[in-house]
């Protein structure tokens, strides 16, 4: 299934004549379709119910460089396409926006869009980010990418760039979303890095080709990030970020909302802390990300502390080891009583603790191997000594 090229002609139009998002004409889009909605903007026919004559006038200025056509031209010689509700490769979860929906998309790169985003997860944070926010941005981007999942993100400096880099530099997939048109890098220093991702992986935006991005362009570019994805992590964050309206758009659209946490001290980790004391998730590596974006079954390793030689011992001969005074000596009857063993158990403990390293009789009494390092100690050393875990 195509999208007819008249209803193409004329989504390309709305591009360059709207503003990203524009709900209004989001809804005018779906009572009089395409074609005469562009006819109603630029003043060829009756505007539509609620467009005052500033927005007329505007169009109208904004129609005297439309040239669809040519746009579309210019997306196809990098490569790229004009994708359009309809399509087989239009991504069906960004119909959850409602009237936000994008009107179309211009897309760089061989990929399908639809498929990708199948399994994509968005990496986003603050621009002016930690070395720690820059590290972990790139280790989720690489992590996530090499179990077979698609880094989406906005190609700005910082978490952006960090987590397109860790996906590149894995071999993986990743999508950079913009807020310019396909074909105007932003920033500027990121050129290089979003020519590569239009290489390996895709370049999205819903500005037409030539574009250049606004502040608000930005904020409403977040809310195609969070729809385009099954979830969202957030990797530093102040309190007033674009990664937060990224986060908080997925939460609305009943996507996974995940953060990394930072120190409680840091002001870039603050809007992350605050989603985490809401409805996100708390998250530190790929397998916890995917455990919660992912298929049934796909589960994060358990979590354990390492273990040491007296984690292995059976329960009595533990008990006998703890009954040991961390330092100085005890008798075998004493250990009897406190452990509430018989002696010819003690006994027997006391022999496997010794053979293993434990434990050393000194005439009548029995102390930890080294005195004063107490049990845990004294196991962990001769865990060591034997090569133990």
């Amino acid at each position: 299934m195509s999208v007819p090229g008249k209803e193409r002609l004329a989504r390309a139009a709305l591009t360059r004549l709207t503003e990203p998002g524009d709900e209004a004409v989001g809804r005018w889009l779906r009572k009089l379709g395409a074609a005469r909605l562009v006819e109603a903007l630029t003043g060829r026919a009756q505007p539509p119910p609620g467009a005052g004559p500033d927005r007329i006038e505007g169009c109208r200025r904004r129609a005297a460089a439309c040239d669809p056509a040519g746009d579309l031209a210019a997306v196809a010689r990098l490569g790229g396409r004009f994708l359009c509700p309809g399509d087989l490769e239009w991504p069906r979860q960004l119909d959850d926006l409602g009237d936000a929906v994008p009107i179309g998309l211009w897309v760089r790169g061989d990929a399908d869009l639809r498929l990708w985003a199948l399994r994509s997860v968005a990496v986003v944070g603050a621009r002016a980010c930690t070395d720690y926010g820059s590290r972990m941005a790139a280790l989720l981007g690489a992590g996530l990418a090499e179990r077979g999942w698609v880094v989406v993100s906005g190609a700005a400096f910082g978490v952006d760039g960090a987590a397109h880099r860790g996906a590149l530099a894995a071999g993986g997939a990743t999508v950079a979303v913009l807020a310019s048109g396909v074909d105007v890098p932003y920033p500027r220093g990121h050129a290089e890095l979003i020519q590569r991702i239009a290489e390996q992986g895709l370049v999205v935006a819903e500005l037409p080709p030539g574009g250049h991005p606004t502040r608000s362009r930005f904020v409403l570019r977040n809310r195609v990030i969070a729809a385009l994805t099954r979830g969202t992590v957030v990797v530093e964050a102040e309190y007033r970020s674009g990664s937060l309206v990224t986060a908080r758009q997925a939460q609305r659209l009943g996507r996974s909302t995940m953060g990394v946490p930072g120190p409680v001290t840091s002001g870039l980790s603050a809007g992350v802390h605050e989603l985490l004391r809401g409805e996100a998730v708390l998250v530190s590596d790929a397998d916890e990300v995917i455990e919660l974006v992912g298929s049934i079954g796909d589960l994060a390793p358990a979590r354990e502390g390492p273990v040491v030689a007296r984690d292995l011992l059976e329960a009595t001969a533990a008990r006998v080891l703890d009954a040991l005074p961390g330092s100085g000596a005890s008798t075998w009857d004493r250990l009897a009583r406190e452990t509430g063993l018989s002696r010819d158990q003690v006994l027997g403990r006391l022999y496997e603790l010794r053979a293993l390293g434990f434990v050393e009789r000194t005439g009548e009494r029995w102390q930890l191997i080294g005195g004063t390092g107490g049990a845990e100690g004294a196991g962990q050393r001769a865990g060591a000594r034997r090569g133990g875990p």
